[in-house]
């Protein structure tokens, strides 16, 4: 009872036949086939590196001299 036979296999295929039709599945599959190649082109176009590598930026700024404050280390009472 657990497992299906040819004749059950045989009986699935010809209902889903009959409900989809020939023209349908293979409409079906040659759609799956496009989904299939777009995914592998995505892919593809992923692993190309960029043509321009942007620059590196960097943060500029001004080494001015600061004034030393008084009030660090010491204890306030």
């Amino acid at each position: 009872m657990g497992s299906l036979s040819i004749w059950h296999w045989i009986l699935v295929i010809a209902v889903v036949l009959l409900l989809f039709g020939r023209g349908k599945i293979s409409d079906l599959m040659g759609d799956v086939a496009q989904g299939i190649k777009a995914f592998k082109k995505g892919m593809q176009d992923d692993d190309k590196p960029s043509e321009k590598p942007e620059p590196a930026k960097s943060i500029e700024h001004n080494n001015a001299p600061t004034a030393a404050r008084s009030d660090v280390g010491s204890k306030a009472v």
